[in-house]
């Protein structure tokens, strides 16, 4: 059995997917229409940036969803493969959304504009610059948590991110990042400072969640065709009545990732198929367990080399 999994915020780069841009009139009208939608040449800053537009964040999420969607629906559409038998969804973080979308359960128009307003409040809870992230490389969430337990007088950290085993994403406001990373350093724990400028997945984020929650209550949500895990619960959304409280508490919660891909694994998944720009969650994955089947598409020498176990 196979699950569809769909990347968030990090993959994107200028000219991702353009060989089925340039190929497919497919592609080129979920572009067109996304530029419509938004109001916005979002295709031209996917096609050819610059970097610095497509890396803010408002632009990013869109972006990204508009590939995974686009190359979903290529693979449906123009070469018969029907990704709606995978036993389940998930994606990450905004990668969410694409699963959703996907899944028949948010049309695409709406998908886009969630994501754009989304993004804009997610930048601009924490005032540029007074917020940082920072991954943890070889350790786990018991000894971090602890970490800092031991030190809360001395600052306020979050984790944001539980990606794989060994990798974990800390958020907080940009002062205590820097003290935890000195902390981690003496105790010679490896860590990188990410480039963004917001403390995404934390209760930092909570004018974002403010502003989310009046839009999320505007959108109309339909039958899922194929089971979807949550980034907040890691297990499965039974229903589609769930999916406006769990959209909302993903802002400021934890992506469960590690554990959303061991709760598939235990549930049957022996293979996974990545729609998206880039091979991040991939990557993750083979950390996670190694014996399962991983693929990534996103040019069409890809899809020649996948095989889908049914």
């Amino acid at each position: 059995m196979f699950s569809v999994i769909f990347p968030g915020q990090g993959s994107q780069i200028v000219g991702m997917a353009s060989e089925f841009y340039s190929k497919f009139e497919l592609f080129k009208k979920f572009y067109r229409e996304a530029d419509e939608v938004l109001n916005f040449p979002i295709s031209k800053l996917i096609l050819e940036g610059p970097k610095e537009e497509l890396n803010l964040t408002e632009n990013t999420q869109p972006a990204i969803f508009l590939v995974g969607y686009s190359i979903f629906q290529l693979l449906k559409k123009e070469f018969e493969i029907d990704l709606n038998k995978a036993k389940f969804f998930a994606g990450h973080s905004l990668g969410e959304y694409t699963a959703l979308a996907c899944s028949g359960a948010l049309d695409f128009a709406s998908t886009l504009r969630i994501l754009k307003i989304r993004g804009s409040a997610m930048q601009s809870a924490v005032p540029k610059g007074e917020g940082g992230m920072l991954a943890i490389l070889g350790s786990d969430s018991e000894t971090i948590e602890k970490i800092f337990y031991d030190n809360k007088d001395k600052y306020q950290c979050f984790i944001a991110n539980d990606n794989s085993n060994g990798q974990l994403v800390v958020s907080g406001k940009i002062e205590c990042i820097n003290k935890l990373s000195l902390d981690l350093t003496s105790k010679s724990i490896k860590n990188i400072k990410l480039p963004v400028s917001a403390p995404f997945h934390c209760n930092l984020m909570s004018k974002a969640t403010e502003l989310m929650k009046k839009e999320i209550e505007k959108l109309e949500f339909k039958e899922f065709q194929n089971p979807l895990i949550s980034n907040v619960t890691a297990t499965e959304i039974k229903d589609k009545s769930m999916l406006k409280d769990l959209l909302v508490k993903q802002i400021e919660s934890r992506v469960r990732w590690r554990e959303s891909v061991l709760y598939m694994i235990n549930n049957g998944v022996n293979q996974f198929i990545e729609i998206g720009p880039g091979k991040v969650l991939s990557g993750l994955i083979k950390r996670i367990d190694r014996s399962v089947k991983v693929s990534a598409i996103n040019k069409e020498e890809d899809i020649t080399i996948v095989r889908i176990n049914d």
